[in-house]
């Protein structure tokens, strides 16, 4: 008599696959495991955040770069010499210079802009860059980031300009930036620059020949410094010291301190300084200011900035 085979129920079936599937997934979670704990641990590095408030340091760039998607617009201004007192109202009613400019952060670390003032009718575009980064861990116990502008005098070409090329109008800056925030309220910077100018104006000698008031290139150094006071202000003061020495004219150092004030979409300081100018390499090649004589001016640098 042929042995009849049973099929197996329904619910047999489920009991296997359920069964099936309990294993497979302990296995699978069993792998997982072993996976996890083979792997090797990934520190991500950890940056100082907010060593500076914001681009400016009064008449220089601080070491901040604005994170991508970053677009500023800016105001620069700054008064008369103080010296003649109230006649002019401390320089408020004297010849004053101001610039408008706006930056935009295309990509992580790089910001690029243009600038337009009513000196000389001068335009300008800039790069900065943030080359390293302060880490929290002290791994990288500074930051460090690249300024640089070309600046171009636009006014028409006369007996009182010095263009002969196109060329000639043209004027550069560099600058490395080198600062630390040494704790939550205080942070330094210090920033070698160099100045080039294609074309400078001359003198005539004695003999009745001309001779170069200034050399082409000047170098100099920055030293600047904030100290917070509150969460939203802070005190800052900035130091411009030539390095070069030219035949004639040379340059007296920058000295400028004032107040910051900052909330999450505006930047402004206000300051007393000696520089008048609003073109970094202006300002270190033709200062005439001497500040131990009281030649001060008052300025302001005002900030407005949108994320994208």
């Amino acid at each position: 008599m042929k042995k009849q085979y049973r099929y197996p129920s329904l619910f047999t079936y489920l009991a296997r696959i359920c069964l099936v599937i309990v294993l497979c997934g302990s296995f699978g979670r069993l792998k997982a495991q072993d996976s996890t704990a083979a792997a090797p641990t990934v520190n991500k590095k950890s940056y100082v955040k907010n060593t500076f408030e914001g681009n400016f340091l009064i008449d220089n760039q601080s070491v901040m770069v604005p994170i991508k998607g970053t677009f500023e617009f800016d105001i620069q201004h700054r008064f008369g010499n103080i010296k003649k007192g109230t006649a002019d109202l401390f320089g408020l009613f004297g010849g004053a210079n101001m610039l408008l400019g706006f930056s935009y952060v295309p990509i992580n670390n790089l910001q690029l802009g243009f600038g337009a003032t009513n000196e000389n009718m001068v335009v300008d575009g800039n790069l900065k860059y943030a080359i390293l980064k302060q880490t929290k861990d002290g791994s990288m116990p500074v930051s460090v980031t690249y300024y640089g502008n070309a600046a171009m005098d636009t006014r028409k070409k006369d007996a009182t300009t010095l263009f002969v090329n196109a060329s000639d109008r043209f004027s550069f800056f560099n600058q490395l930036i080198i600062a630390r925030k040494i704790n939550e309220k205080f942070s330094v910077q210090v920033a070698p620059s160099m100045s080039h100018f294609n074309n400078l104006e001359g003198y005539l000698d004695a003999a009745g020949k001309i001779q170069p008031k200034w050399n082409n290139d000047h170098y100099a150094i920055a030293v600047a410094g904030r100290y917070k006071i509150s969460d939203g202000s802070s005190l800052i003061v900035n130091y411009d010291q030539p390095l070069s020495q030219h035949p004639v004219d040379n340059p007296h150092p920058g000295v400028s301190f004032g107040i910051e004030m900052k909330t999450s979409g505006h930047d402004f300081e206000i300051f007393f300084g000696n520089y008048s100018s609003l073109i970094p390499q202006n300002n270190n090649l033709f200062n005439q200011n001497d500040y131990k004589h009281g030649m001060f001016l008052i300025g302001f640098n005002i900030s407005r900035l949108w994320n994208f």
